[in-house]
């Protein structure tokens, strides 16, 4: 197998393999890891260690879009106690400030250590010497401290993507030392906001005997750099996406649809319960309770994508979010007047694109969220510098965006009072605000996040 200089780990590939007319392809997967790393490793000598998407026997190593894909096994046992168990009932909601409450099972943990090292196995076999490898995200928290056993020459990064919870939660978990030390394993560990990294500086204390200097750890002899670095997007692929006749033509078509005059709210979030699904669209019901006549003026679409449907609190969040779909068009609807139109799949990049293009409001209400780049994305896709972006924050972008309509997504009378500020907020300050938003979002792209995360080992594929 070809050693390669740069190695990505993450939980998953970052395509699927489907199956159309007896042939079989690999097509890209949606998701904010998928659309922030790909740009940055086309065209390079690099490789993507991770699950295929499949229990048993997994495909060999492949090579498309320039990228060498290396696919881990992953049985079905380990798929309901690795993942769907420790990664997403304990680590999960436990990281999000226990939105809901975190399982914590024994008999999830030693798949979790069997599979990361399984990672580690896999990660040391393709890596060349002194090479660099980039570990992604909670499901391999333990992959730097057994890859550093396996490859002490390597260089290795750990960035968490999702927020890492304060003392007085990661503290709960029966496993806090054996996470922390593996993170530890790391040269350079990154977060998406800086009081992430300090609870984990924090947790490092109270649990390892470590010596903290500036932005520097010392463990074991060896020095580890923490830092926050705010992950963002690719935006000249956003705005090429944006400028396409096509695609131009595709929103033009959605806003015929839905009667031009009418102003479209929209929102896009896998089905998660910390994306607060449920409280931007009880301040929509509030707001037409309030106002009955804006059932005619505008009409909210919400995108939910598919998300961890076997896991029991996913199928019940879906149960509930579609009820209250019902509730509201139920209680508001005209006749040839819908108030909220949802879809539950998930968008091909065009037809993300054109819904972008076609709202005038971007509904962002997480209640606790790394990042959150959609709100990214629908910035840098209004090059017209129209629409008015909504923003929980609770999300890592809210650090960012500060010219976004700011709200707290637990109030809903207050998301409901935003909501009616950002329909019917004059064009010179939704234009001034949007050119500010679109100003920091290009300062601050995916290249820059690479840039300052890896220093010069990763530049522009065309540099």
């Amino acid at each position: 197998m070809r050693a390669s200089e740069l190695v990505v780990v993450a939980n998953r590939l970052p395509v699927n393999r489907v199956v159309r007319e007896g042939a079989t392809r690999w097509e890209a997967s949606p998701g904010g890891l998928v659309s922030a790393l790909t740009p940055l490793l086309k065209g390079r000598e690099c490789s993507w260690v991770g699950w295929a998407g499949t229990t048993g026997t997994p495909p060999g190593p492949f090579e498309q879009g320039g990228i060498r894909f290396v696919p881990v096994p992953l049985s079905r046992q380990e798929l309901d106690t690795f993942y769907e168990g420790f990664s997403n009932r304990s680590l999960w909601p436990l990281y999000h400030n226990a939105v809901r409450t975190p399982e914590y099972h024994r008999h999830w943990w030693r798949p979790y250590v069997e599979v990361n090292q399984r990672f580690a196995d896999r990660v040391a076999r393709v890596l060349a010497p002194h090479g660099t490898v980039w570990v992604q995200d909670y499901h391999l928290q333990l992959v730097p401290e057994m890859l550093r056993a396996l490859r002490p020459d390597a260089t290795i990064c750990f960035f968490l993507h999702i927020p890492f919870p304060p003392e007085e939660l990661f503290s709960q978990l029966p496993w806090r030392r054996e996470i922390l030390r593996g993170i530890l394993g790391a040269d350079l560990v990154g977060f998406q906001m800086p009081l992430a990294a300090q609870n984990f500086v924090e947790l490092c204390r109270r649990f390892h005997k470590i010596q903290v200097r500036d932005d520097r750890l010392r463990f074991e002899g060896r020095s580890i750099r923490v830092g926050a670095f705010p992950i963002s997007i690719d935006v000249d692929h956003w705005e090429r996406l944006a400028t396409a006749p096509a695609i131009e033509r595709q929103a033009a078509r959605i806003r015929r649809r839905l009667t031009p005059s009418r102003t479209i709210l929209l929102g896009v979030d896998r089905l998660d319960y910390t994306k607060g699904i449920d409280r931007r669209l009880k301040a929509f019901d509030t707001l037409l309770a309030a106002r009955p006549e804006l059932v005619e003026r505008m009409v909210f679409i919400q995108v939910a994508v598919p998300s961890r449907e076997r896991v029991g609190d996913y199928a019940d969040l879906r149960t509930d979010i579609e009820r209250l779909v019902g509730h509201i068009n139920g209680r508001h609807s005209r006749s040839g007047v819908v108030p909220v139109h949802y879809m539950y799949r998930s968008l091909p990049p065009d037809q993300l694109v054109a819904y972008y293009l076609a709202a005038d409001v971007m509904v962002v209400t997480s209640l606790c969220d790394g990042m959150n780049l959609v709100a990214k994305e629908y910035v840098a896709c209004r090059t017209d510098d129209t629409g008015v972006l909504v923003l929980s924050e609770f999300t890592g972008a809210a650090h960012e965006l500060r010219q976004a309509l700011l709200v707290n997504p637990h109030d809903v009378d207050g998301l409901a009072a935003t909501l009616e500020q950002a329909i019917a907020m004059p064009r010179a300050e939704a234009a001034r605000r949007m050119a500010a938003l679109r100003r920091t979002v290009r300062q601050h792209d995916v290249y820059r996040w690479a840039r300052d995360f890896l220093g010069t080992r990763v530049e522009r594929a065309s540099a």
